[in-house]
């Protein structure tokens, strides 16, 4: 089982954005900026195009419910959607709020946002999420 499996099943603690039985989205707990979210698939699966038209149709749904969240959460121009990272071998998107396209440099230098404001950003998020 892969690290975000294991966030996804409970074992490893995360900021939970969202969530049903297919998909699960939690805070990146090294953010570009202050809302940057992970989307998953509760299903190991390493490239997000070895996934099912019908499971890829799913996970962009799924996405773009959360990315709605995350705008009503942390107004902001758009929500940048990238498919990036080789580190984890485990399909997933990130949604991060932006106002520049500055805002999705991921070789800026991350966030260190103390665990009390992860906790507010995720309930912020999972709110807008749960009464959409």
């Amino acid at each position: 089982m892969d690290i975000f499996s294991k966030i996804a099943a409970g074992q490893i603690p995360s900021y939970k954005c969202a969530e049903n039985d297919k998909f699960y989205a939690f805070l990146d707990i090294n953010p570009v900026v202050k809302g940057h979210t992970l989307v998953i698939p509760r299903r190991e699966v390493d490239y997000i195009f070895d996934m099912g038209d019908d499971e890829i149709a799913e996970f962009q749904t799924f996405a773009k419910q959360v990315a709605v969240a995350i705008r009503k959460a942390f107004p902001c121009k758009k929500v940048a959607q990238v498919v990036l990272g080789l580190e984890v071998p485990h399909a997933h998107i990130h949604l991060i709020p932006m106002n520049t396209e500055a805002d999705v440099d991921f070789r800026r230098e991350k966030l260190q946002l103390p665990a009390e404001e992860m906790q507010q950003t995720a309930a912020k998020i999972y709110e807008a999420f749960i009464n959409a």
